[in-house]
């Protein structure tokens, strides 16, 4: 008896084809209701919604939360909940959950704020002697000083470039700056660019000792990059007194007088024509009297037992730069100077630095440098440094309390008693590992911290040159103002995280990298 089942089966197939038979669901597209989810310290759940007819996935990004789907309705909905752990830590953190259906993939990104921890502890206030140095801003003349220039960059290697003794921008490999160098640095987030210039090669014979016009046009056309960018910008005479190897010869001058009163006439003369181009250019321009002075010793050398010769003929050097300076009137009158210590040595300026006399109230600035400890920061013959690096693979010693030393010891001789300082330089060469880096980004954070803490505004040195180890300190590109790496822009990201955050010294201390 088949004749029945196959008369069912012709009724089935005539209903199936008939016009009010149910269509096939069309499928649909993955999409979520939140593409970011924001968490307070404490942690908690939130959820988001995914729509999508294919069975979903979920791949939470880190392991301090979790994300777990409820069942799917009728519309293809499924609820996602996301749960964050409590963050301990001061610092945000981030991540992001993939949502997958198929082919399709869909992304939530989730911050969560950092922990407020209680000030105090770390195990590395005081000064050594054990003081505590609780730095306080008063309001005084550093105070504002170091607000108003923060955190800064060095177009190093750039106009401070020479080739047998003749200066040249683009001589020891790096691109010419462009107005949009200028704008990405300011983007970046920098306060102050420092653009060192050397002169020799530029300038004519006694007594007039002119410049060579095209050279400081160019110096100017750089500088009015900084000032539509919205930075300060500080231009300096740099390697013309490298070493004693050049014109700008302090141990000649210490040796000889005559020496030394031919150098006061030309430096006189020189900053008065620098002077008068930029007389028109207001309180966003400073001028640094010279870079690191000394006689090839690098403070080591005939500085240490000459009776104070080379110190002698340096502070007239400054005398004699804020005097051409003021001469040359305009806005010069009351312009902001940075006056640089033998060597911009901190521990050196204690025993020999002198602040010149000028006609303008409260308008000089102290210029230091601080690449501390060297085997770290520029040699790199070692490439970890904090408390948490491998004791084989660091600079022996409390590597944080050597470094905030440097910084107490310009709060308590300079920055309490109101006189302006600033690290005209800073750095930390770029590493190969990501390990390393992290320790690179770490030091970086603690350097910053350090300067706003103490009031201490500072300009990390960038010379353009790539790669990793000794002297490789390219972070933004000076012909483009492009990072140069995504390993510098996450350096340079720490840096100026930890100078504007709310973050304590100790903070930073407590984060570094295990």
């Amino acid at each position: 008896m088949k004749t029945i089942p196959y008369i069912l089966s012709l009724i089935l197939l005539a209903v199936s084809c008939g016009p009010d038979a149910p269509q096939q669901q069309e499928a649909v597209k993955l999409s979520v209701d939140s593409t970011s989810l924001e968490f307070t310290a404490d942690g908690g759940e939130q959820t988001f919604t995914v729509t999508a007819s294919e069975q979903i996935f979920l791949v939470p990004g880190d392991g301090w939360l979790t994300a777990a789907k409820g069942g799917k309705d009728a519309d293809s909905k499924t609820v996602v909940t996301v749960t964050v752990q409590k963050n301990t830590v001061a610092e945000m953190r981030q991540t992001r959950i993939s949502v997958v259906a198929g082919e399709e993939k869909q992304y939530v990104e989730v911050t969560q704020a950092a922990a407020q921890i209680p000030q105090g502890g770390g195990g590395n206030n005081g000064d050594g002697n054990g003081n505590a140095v609780v730095p306080e801003d008063d309001g005084n003349l550093a105070w504002q000083f170091a607000g108003r220039l923060g955190i800064g960059w060095n177009l190093g290697n750039h106009f401070d470039a020479q080739n047998n003794g003749v200066s040249g921008e683009t001589f020891w490999g790096n691109p010419k700056a462009t107005a949009a160098t200028f704008t990405k640095v300011k983007a970046a987030g920098f306060n102050t660019v420092r653009i060192p210039v050397t002169w020799m090669g530029h300038i004519g014979e006694a007594p007039d000792y002119k410049i060579e016009a095209a050279w400081l046009d160019r110096v100017a056309e750089v500088v009015g990059y900084a000032e539509a960018a919205g930075l300060n910008a500080i231009i300096n005479m740099h390697h013309d007194g490298s070493d004693s190897k050049y014109w700008l010869d302090i141990k000649s001058a210490a040796a000889n007088p005559e020496v030394q009163k031919q150098l006061l006439e030309q430096i006189g003369a020189m900053w008065g024509q620098i002077a008068e181009k930029f007389k028109d250019k207001g309180e966003f321009l400073i001028f640094e009297a010279f870079n690191e002075i000394h006689d090839g010793g690098w403070g080591w050398g005939s500085n240490r037992n000459d009776g104070g010769k080379q110190y002698k003929c340096l502070n007239e050097w400054n005398q004699a730069f804020v005097d051409a300076v003021r001469a040359a009137g305009g806005e010069n009158t009351d312009r902001i100077l940075g006056i640089p210590a033998y060597c911009t040595n901190v521990d050196i300026s204690l025993e020999s630095f002198v602040m010149p006399e000028d006609t303008a109230s409260d308008r000089l600035m102290m210029s230091v440098h601080c690449y501390d400890p060297y085997d770290y920061t520029l040699a790199a013959k070692v490439n970890e440094w904090g408390h948490t690096a491998d004791p084989s693979k660091k600079v022996a010693g409390d590597n944080e309390a050597d470094l905030k030393k440097v910084f107490e010891k310009i709060y308590v001789n300079y920055i309490s008693k109101g006189i302006p300082v600033y690290m005209g330089e800073f750095g930390c060469v770029n590493r190969a590992t990501g390990r390393e880096q992290k320790f690179q980004q770490y030091y970086l954070k603690y350097f910053a911290k350090l300067a706003k803490t103490y009031g201490v505004p500072s300009m990390i040195w960038d010379n353009g040159a790539k790669g990793a180890g000794n002297e490789r300190h390219a972070f933004i590109d000076h012909g483009t103002g492009e990072y140069c790496s995504t390993e510098a822009k996450e350096a340079i990201q720490a840096l100026i995280s930890s100078y504007t955050n709310s973050f304590t010294l100790d903070d930073v201390y407590r984060n570094a990298p295990q």
